[in-house]
């Protein structure tokens, strides 16, 4: 039984996989993709609202560009449950392959949290605490840009897994 787009991916991939532990990753991709894939819709609502009364070109380009990155965001944490539909669908697919997607798809919602923390600004730090305190008080210190590193690293190990798993 084939799915039906994108929205029918995510059932099917649930339904189709026999790895537990790629079930538990689609329901989150769900959550988490249907998350921030809100928080840009109202972010860009919000966007416009602010420069609805502002005309020009650089305005609109950044619009664009708000969009885009939101669906550089959102991809490809929904990426590892549309690549194991896909292989149920075309080829068949093995729990190796789901769990090995499954994992780096949830290395890929840490890195999210991880670029987050990176990206706070100095006067919304709070003094890190616990455990983490030494990770979180470098992850301070860190310039904003490193932010990109994280997701960037997991979605290469995404790639990696999709290839390496077969």
């Amino acid at each position: 039984m084939a799915y039906r787009g994108v929205f029918g991916a995510f059932p099917y991939a649930a339904r189709e996989s026999d790895s537990w532990l790629f079930r538990s990753y689609a329901l989150v991709s769900v959550v988490v993709g249907g998350g921030l894939a809100l928080l840009f819709a109202f972010g860009l609502v919000v966007l416009v609202a602010q420069t609805a009364a502002i005309t020009g070109g650089s305005l609109t380009l950044s619009r664009a560009f708000y969009v885009v990155v939101g669906l550089f965001i959102v991809a490809p944490v929904i990426a590892p449950t549309l690549l194991v539909a896909r292989r149920h669908r075309r080829q068949g697919s093995t729990r190796r392959y789901d769990a090995a997607l499954a994992l780096a798809g949830y290395l890929l919602v840490a890195s999210l949290y991880v670029a987050l923390v990176i990206t706070i600004p100095t006067g919304q730090q709070e003094a890190p605490t616990g455990a983490f305190a030494p990770a979180v008080a470098t992850l301070y210190a860190l310039p904003s840009v490193a932010a990109a590193v994280p997701p960037l690293v997991s979605i290469g190990t995404i790639w990696a897994a999709h290839r390496l798993a077969r």
